[in-house]
């Protein structure tokens, strides 16, 4: 019986989803590695030191079979969302275990040479012929059973995560701008008795906002927001770990692009392709935050905490709409407001991703070409 040729079906799934104008193909950059996502699988792909590249792939659930109204549009996005921050722990978990095993694997060659003691003059006596003993030390193995805490810390750290990104991206830019509208002229101020201590007075500034202008407080609040994320990102980008992921991100996108034009998975067609990605998810992140502004500008609210709450509620509607601007977006026959809207996230890949070499466009690939053999043919 004739065997079946990966590499013919990989062919087929090429030129068949090729044809389909909604395939939808994307991915994650990784330590040393890239995920890759098609429409019923995920692979994962990691270099190690030694060149190999380990991966791993499985089938994804289709919910809106499941469920219809996840395929809604707005509705999938949050869907689409959710399922993509549950592959992007996977993967981060994944490429870490494969870090960390690889680094103890190149450890263990020097600790093994550390303790081979060379024979030693017993002390007291000059006869080189009476030695002690080689002796060879070994050290306990740590459990590798999960500790009861770990759950807990994981949980604890997600839970930090959250509570860190409501506090840097929408309290602190709404308590910021309000503060300098007062400040300028632009808002309505507290009124304060001259007994009033320092907690009545910091509370009576960051209570209630009264702009004369809503719809310009909250463009201000919303490039506050951004002037946020363009420094975190660029911060990062000077850390020698961080950089290496974003080579890997690009990556990403030159393979994505391969695969979008109907081209073989190769780095040498992969090389030439742009790294700049309007489906990416940074083009997605500036384009929520230019959605939010325009959506918090027609709801208002005097209480502070009363307009912290709606937008964090809103998020999901949010993240839903600027969904479906970043998959319009990407089609050619996208008008020209949707092209202008993930301008900005454009701009910002030239930080968050870097030019790969080919043996980062080998993981990109390989772990895309893993993922489509997990396609129904």
């Amino acid at each position: 019986m004739k065997r079946p040729n990966p590499s013919r079906k990989l062919r087929f799934l090429h030129t068949v989803f090729a044809m389909e104008r909604d395939l939808i193909v994307g991915g994650q950059a990784v330590m040393e590695g890239v995920m890759m996502r098609t429409p019923s699988a995920y692979a994962i792909a990691c270099r190690k030191s030694d060149g190999s590249i380990v991966h791993t792939a499985e089938r994804l659930p289709k919910w809106s079979d499941k469920h219809k109204w996840l395929a809604w549009p707005v509705l999938r996005g949050g869907a689409t969302l959710i399922q993509s921050m549950i592959l992007g722990v996977k993967a981060l978990n994944f490429s870490t275990r494969i870090y960390e095993e690889d680094l103890k694997a190149q450890e263990e060659p020097l600790t093994e040479k550390a303790l081979k003691l060379e024979p030693a003059l017993i002390e007291g006596t000059t006869d080189e012929g009476f030695t002690k003993a080689p002796v060879k030390v070994i050290m306990p193995e740590g459990s590798k059973a999960e500790k009861p805490g770990q759950s807990i810390g994981a949980a604890a750290s997600i839970v930090f995560a959250l509570a860190f990104n409501v506090l840097l991206f929408i309290a602190a830019p709404l308590l910021l701008t309000n503060l300098a509208f007062i400040w300028l002229g632009w808002a309505d101020g507290p009124v304060l008795s001259e007994s009033a201590g320092w907690w009545v007075t910091i509370k009576a500034y960051v209570w209630e906002i009264k702009p004369h202008s809503w719809v310009a407080f909250n463009l201000a609040d919303g490039l506050v927001r951004m002037f946020f994320f363009i420094v975190m990102i660029f911060t990062m980008s000077y850390l020698k770990d961080i950089r290496r992921v974003f080579e890997y991100h690009g990556a990403e996108h030159k393979t994505v692009f391969t695969w979008e034009k109907g081209l073989e998975l190769t780095p040498v067609n992969a090389t030439v392709q742009k790294r700049q990605h309007p489906r990416c998810g940074t083009s997605f992140l500036m384009v929520v935050m230019l959605v939010a502004i325009v959506l918090f500008s027609v709801i208002k609210f005097d209480a502070m905490w009363m307009n912290l709450l709606v937008r964090i509620a809103l998020m999901p509607l949010v993240a839903g709409l600027s969904y479906e601007v970043i998959r319009y977006a990407a089609k050619k026959e996208s008008g020209a407001i949707f092209k202008f809207m993930t301008l900005p996230g454009l701009w910002l890949q030239n930080i968050t991703t870097q030019e790969p070499d080919d043996s980062q466009l080998e993981v990109a690939i390989e772990a895309l070409n893993e993922s489509l053999k997990l396609e129904p043919a």
